[in-house]
């Protein structure tokens, strides 16, 4: 299933490996995790209040943050220095941005819009709002298709 090289692996020298590995070999103690640069509570400090400040989407440390942030703190927050303010503010960061998302989402909805583009969101942020905005749409579909003159009837569904 997985295939490819890894290592070698020295005792006390760091090596980078994939996340699914590094988790692994975690919980068997034969590693200490080393957070990538971003998890730092100085930087996410500044990527909190910048995404307060704009109102559009600003870029992510990585495209994969929340998903990121919950296995190491779930894994290794022993080995992550302030671990529990890191939790807190990748926390704020990802509900400032989800309203941000929902806002936009109404603003959407409200306006007809028939497409909108959303700069540097990420996949698990989508998969959100996806279902909603969805539906939406599907109900703004079926209402202009009722209210078109010449519908000599309900519209049948797609």
């Amino acid at each position: 299933l997985f295939q490819g090289d890894l290592g070698p692996f020295n005792p006390g020298l760091p090596v980078e490996v994939p996340v699914w590995l590094a988790v692994n070999l975690k919980q068997r103690q034969k590693c200490r995790l080393i957070p990538p640069e971003w998890m730092d509570v100085g930087k996410l400090e500044e990527i909190r209040d910048q995404e307060r400040k704009e109102d559009t989407f600003t870029p992510m440390p990585s495209p994969y943050y929340m998903e990121l942030t919950k296995l190491l703190l779930n894994y290794a927050s022993d080995n992550i220095p302030k671990a529990d303010e890191i939790r807190t503010l990748v926390k704020e960061t990802w509900d400032t941005r989800i309203a941000k998302l929902r806002l936009s989402a109404d603003s959407f909805v409200k306006q007809q819009e028939a497409h909108a583009k959303l700069d540097n969101l990420t996949l698990m942020e989508i998969n959100t709002i996806g279902t909603f905005l969805t539906q939406a749409l599907d109900h703004m579909y079926k209402l202009r298709s009722n209210l078109q003159p010449g519908a000599s009837g309900p519209s049948p569904d797609f």
